[in-house]
């Protein structure tokens, strides 16, 4: 399933009869009258934007213009954090159960036992600091959580090329030895189960 679609059903579903009404108004000198009379969902609304082009999963700004003119800041944000994150990988870009059964291990791991310096792990994985910024401010006073994220960031980011051994090569990198030990051991008692 396309993320894009799903958003904008979701979005759709999140509309009043009044948003919507707003919506049309707006949208009057870029879609024809007779289109926008036959308008009665968000879903009608979006299918006429994408097919002019007014929308499009890389270019949400004339949609994200309209939702904050009409104060829906809640769907504003769905709408950031889609372009945040992107679309899902590929199916092709998803690594294979093993290496994230590893990897989750791994971030267990890292989380419990990495603290206050766990921006400086962030920075050897080349997380920019913008996003970390974000995670901070969306986490104010949960250090662990504020790691969790990041750590997904960057999951998110590297998609199939994202590898536990990448993670214990940053810890070493940052001086937290100990805490790449623990991760190795881990992946070691995973690697002897599965056998």
């Amino acid at each position: 399933m396309d993320p894009f679609l799903a958003l904008l059903n979701s979005i759709s579903s999140a509309l009043s009869g009044a948003d919507l009404a707003s919506l049309k108004f707006l949208c009057r000198e870029d879609v024809s009258k007779r289109k926008l009379e036959s308008v009665q969902s968000g879903r009608d609304l979006f299918g006429i934007l994408l097919e002019q082009r007014l929308i499009a999963s890389d270019d949400v700004s004339f949609l994200e213009e309209m939702l904050k003119n009409i104060k829906r800041e809640d769907l504003v944000s769905q709408l950031k954090q889609f372009k945040e994150e992107g679309e899902v990988s590929a199916p092709d870009d998803q690594p294979d159960a093993h290496d994230k059964r590893l990897r989750k291990a791994a971030i267990e791991v890292i989380c419990e036992n990495v603290g206050r310096d766990w921006k400086m792990l962030m920075r050897k994985l080349e997380i920019s600091e913008v996003k970390l910024d974000r995670i901070v401010a969306a986490n104010p006073y949960n250090l662990r959580e504020q790691l969790h994220q990041s750590l997904q960031e960057w999951q998110k980011w590297k998609g199939r090329d994202a590898k536990a051994t990448d993670l214990i090569k940053a810890l070493r990198d940052c001086k937290m030895n100990l805490v790449a030990d623990n991760v190795e051991q881990k992946l070691l008692q995973l690697n002897t189960e599965t056998r």
